[in-house]
This record gives structure tokens, C-alpha cells and sequence, in this order.
């Protein structure tokens, strides 16, 4: 029995709950966004309400501009930190323990204490006001419910940083400083022992951890829900106010926009894998 096949036998119990639990709400979205259930009556009209209401791409483009954001900045930090870590300093425990220890931290209690801390009526405001830096808190930078989603994206850079770091370390400990070494012995200088040899290593983990970023920060609701601005907003927290609005007859557009929603992040997957799987392949060859 290969590696590959013992993994597979250890996570399919898991992989078959979850993604059975997954591919059952999707497909449920699926029809009830169709009208198909519980009446068989097909039809795309909740499609045409959401695609032609006047704030979709509006809110399209903020979630694209989150996900986007959040995941290059997470990603370059967690390079960044993976490195560090990779080295001994003093310190360095703590670092560690500390990058472990904010994974256990739920993304609402994250964004929660952002509020309290930088809103314009937070902890920070009100030390810039005592100090005498502004004449009252609301002048404080708007860093939530803001247009640009400063808020939302600090909260995800502070969740995901320590996810990609993870994998980032994991994959360092498998690769070993030789190649490096041997780079370096050749005559390059650290920057291109880095840039040539360790980057394209690290490019296939990082990538992944970034796709899982991106996707999960395109689709979920509650930080844009807690730290966003009321117009626009996230495509998920229309999605959400759509499906708990007290108009029973929205609810086949919040299954839409989910299904929508969904659709743009299996793509995405999907071409992380079609643009990485040849170059395996070729690397395996």
C-alpha cells in the first residue's frame, strides 16, 4: 500500500462526512435558487433579480477587492514570518506559540475586538482624544464600516497570516537548507539563493494556502457582517440579508447570490489546480 493510498483510506471517512454535508447544502441551494424544490417549477428569475439589481457588481468588486487584499498581504507576511521562524532567535518559542495560539481564536471574536479597539468610538479613538491627538473620537480614522474595508481585510490578515505560516513551515522542514547551501556555495548571493531556488519550492504550498484563503474569504459572511460598511456590502452578507428578510419571497435570490458565490470560488480552485497540476507533473516526470 502506498503513502498516498493509506492517506487517502485515513481522511476519506472525514472527506465523505464533510464533503457530503457540503455538496448536500450546495445542491439544495442549487434548487431552491431554481424554484425546484419543493415545488418542481423551474425558473431563473432569482438569477435575473440579482444579476440586474443596480448594487451587484458593486458588491461583486468588494468582495473580490477582500479576498484579494486580505490574501496577497496574508500571503507575503506569512512568507515573511515563516522565515523568520525558520531561524533561531531569542524568542522565538513565543513567537511560535503565539502564531499557533491565534488559530484557536474565532474570526467573530477577532473582528468583535477589532470594533471595540479601532472604530471611531473604540479603545484607540478614545486614547487619541484623551491625548490630545484629535478634538473628539469621531475624528479618528474610519477603519470600520468604511468603504474600502480596511477593517475587514486587517482581520483577515490577522486569522490567516498564522494558517499560511503553518503550511509554509511545514513545507520548509521538508525541503532542508540544502539546495540553498548549494546555491550558495556556486556563488549565489542569499537574495538569489532565495529568489531561484527556495521560492519555486515554496510557490506550489503557498499558492495552495492562498487559493483557501481567497476562497474563504470571498465567501464568508460574519467579519463583513460585523466590520463592513452598510452600502455596498459583501456579496455573502447580501446573501444573508436576503435569506432572513421577513419577504419569504427573497429567499430564492439569497440561495442564487450563494450559489453564485460558491461557483466563483469552486473556479478559482479549479484553476489553482490546472495551473499547478502540469508543472507537477512535469517536475514528477
Amino acid at each position: 500500500m502506498t503513502d498516498r493510498t493509506r492517506i487517502l483510506l485515513l481522511l476519506g471517512p472525514a472527506l465523505v462526512l464533510v464533503g457530503g454535508m457540503v455538496l448536500s447544502a450546495l445542491g439544495l441551494a442549487l434548487l431552491r435558487s431554481l424554484h425546484l424544490f419543493p415545488v418542481v417549477a423551474p425558473d431563473l428569475s432569482a438569477y435575473a433579480t440579482v444579476l440586474g439589481s443596480p448594487g451587484f457588481l458593486a458588491s461583486l468588486a468588494l468582495s473580490v477587492w477582500i479576498a484579494t487584499v486580505s490574501t496577497a498581504l496574508a500571503a507575503a507576511l506569512a512568507l515573511a514570518l515563516a522565515l523568520l521562524l525558520r531561524r533561531g532567535f531569542p524568542g522565538r518559542g513565543m513567537v511560535a506559540v503565539l502564531v499557533q495560539l491565534n488559530l484557536t481564536v474565532p474570526h467573530v471574536v477577532g473582528a468583535i475586538g477589532l470594533l471595540y479597539l479601532v472604530s471611531q468610538s473604540g479603545a484607540f479613538a478614545r486614547l487619541a482624544h484623551a491625548a490630545g491627538l484629535i478634538a473628539r473620537p469621531g475624528e479618528f480614522p474610519a477603519l470600520t464600516h468604511d468603504p474600502y474595508a480596511i477593517g475587514i481585510i486587517l482581520t483577515y490578515i490577522w486569522k490567516e497570516v498564522p494558517f499560511i505560516t503553518l503550511i509554509l513551515l511545514a513545507k520548509l522542514q521538508t525541503l532542508g537548507e540544502g539546495h540553498e547551501q548549494v546555491a550558495r556555495s556556486l556563488g549565489a548571493t542569499r537574495w538569489q539563493a532565495f529568489r531561484h531556488v527556495l521560492l519555486p519550492q515554496l510557490a506550489p504550498a503557498l499558492a495552495a494556502a492562498s487559493a483557501l484563503v481567497f476562497a474563504f474569504a470571498f465567501g464568508a459572511y460574519e467579519i463583513p457582517l460585523i466590520l463592513g460598511a452598510h452600502a455596498p456590502e459583501a456579496l455573502p452578507v447580501a446573501a444573508w440579508r436576503a435569506f432572513t428578510d421577513v419577504d419569504l419571497t427573497r429567499r430564492p435570490q439569497a440561495f442564487a447570490i450563494s450559489v453564485l458565490v460558491a461557483g466563483l470560488g469552486i473556479a478559482l480552485l479549479l484553476l489553482y489546480a490546472r495551473l499547478t497540476l502540469p508543472q507537477r507533473g512535469r517536475h514528477a516526470g
